[in-house]
């Protein structure tokens, strides 16, 4: 892992939220930014992944105690996190119905009703840097089992709600799972793009009324 002082300066957590908004960090460039730094033998990136990992396993039962067992953490940054904790709840809520996708499943409900569609409709869901879903947009609607899809229009609205990632997902009328040349080109098209626009291509996932295929669980992203 990197240490901070080695990250350009616009990939930097604080640089980032100026930029393009909270909204867009990870979890763990979240907690680097409230931290700012590290300790003399500690990078704040490698104190930031621990306190995400026990936030992860602990949630909202995470305490002062637990924060302070971590190397790097002492009385003055276990009172910086644990405020930032109370702050959110006070003020705007614990995010505990909002949609989150950590894994391909968590997609279908959002894109239950492409399974019936007689085109090919293309989907583009925006994430934020918690998984936590920001838009669920129809991009094109192709004719019977073609679509054709640029990345400009993927992208546009994802850049417009500050999105940190994207999934998308299109249908097969045809009723095959088998991700076709054309599917698998625009994959690489809209990986290459998120690259350079900073906003991640997490899957591109094909659904029938079969079931679907994640791009990503096969290589393809």
């Amino acid at each position: 892992m990197k240490k901070m002082k080695d990250l350009p300066q616009n990939d930097r957590p604080r640089e980032k939220i100026a930029c393009r908004g909270a909204a867009a960090l990870s979890d763990t460039e979240l907690i680097e930014a409230i931290l700012g730094r590290g300790t003399r033998n500690r990078d704040v990136r490698e104190i930031a992944k621990d306190i995400g990992r026990l936030v992860a396993e602990k949630g909202k039962a995470i305490g002062y105690d637990d924060l302070q067992a971590i190397n790097g953490i002492g009385p003055t940054k276990a009172s910086q996190i644990m405020s930032c904790f109370e702050l959110g709840r006070r003020y705007f809520g614990m995010v505990d119905n909002g949609v989150k996708v950590t894994r391909p499943e968590d997609i279908l409900p959002l894109v239950a009703h492409l399974r019936d569609k007689r085109q090919e409709h293309f989907v583009c869901i925006a994430l934020n840097g918690a998984g936590e879903v920001l838009g669920n947009r129809v991009i094109t609607v192709g004719l019977l089992n073609h679509s054709l899809v640029h990345p400009r229009e993927v992208f546009a609205d994802a850049i417009t709600d500050r999105a940190a990632s994207v999934i998308c997902v299109h249908n097969h009328p045809s009723g095959s799972l088998e991700p076709s040349p054309q599917d698998i080109a625009i994959t690489t098209q809209l990986r290459e793009a998120g690259s350079i626009l900073g906003i991640q291509l997490v899957d591109h996932i094909i659904v029938t009324k079969a079931g679907h295929v994640s791009m990503r669980e096969r290589g393809l992203v």
